[in-house]
């Protein structure tokens, strides 16, 4: 709420040597990230919001696997790492509450993406190395792209992209950090 913190940039339109930090600032809008910077708040910290994003690719990457490959051969990613995190709730136990199956559901689907503590995991790793090793044989057939991750079908459409698991992942965390630059300016 921009009119809210107008007595604090008040106060550091009138300090030159100092701003602020904004936490938290995963999931704003780009208007919203573009008026803190307005606001002073020059440092804008953001952290779930990327893992989001990667995990948000990968998934659909594991749906293009689902596609293109028989299920003996899939890296089963998402099965992997809901079964580690099963094992190990340590990082989620006390985020996500309600039935088992709501749990199952914000475990996959939080904004608060318990998953990025995860991913370092030898088995989760091996997983992901095996869906991007299944998917990286050839460039991705561009009905699938388009199905599962439209921004980057229109950027492989341009020349801009590589129809590539790796790239697509990348490109897609990459529109998370346009907002902010964006709100840089």
């Amino acid at each position: 709420d921009p009119g809210a913190a107008q007595g604090l940039v008040g106060f550091i339109e009138a300090q030159p040597r100092l701003v602020f930090e904004a936490h938290s600032t995963d999931y704003q809008r780009r208007a919203s990230l573009r008026q803190l910077v307005r606001d002073h708040y020059a440092i804008l910290k953001v952290g779930p919001a990327l893992t989001f994003a990667l995990r948000e690719a990968v998934f659909s990457l594991t749906a293009m696997e689902a596609e293109l490959l028989p299920e003996a051969e899939r890296s089963n990613l998402v099965e992997v790492l809901d079964r580690v995190m099963q094992e190990d709730p340590r990082h989620w136990k006390s985020h996500y509450h309600g039935t088992p199956e709501q749990q199952a559901f914000s475990r996959k689907y939080s904004r608060s993406d318990r998953i990025r503590y995860y991913w370092p995991q030898e088995r989760v790793q091996a997983a992901l190395k095996k869906l991007l090793a299944n998917l990286s044989r050839k460039p991705l057939p561009l009905t699938l792209v388009s199905q599962f991750a439209p921004n980057q079908y229109g950027r492989i459409r341009d020349g801009k992209l590589e129809s590539m698991p790796q790239a697509i992942v990348w490109d897609h965390i990459a529109e998370v950090l346009d907002d902010y630059a964006f709100a840089c300016g």
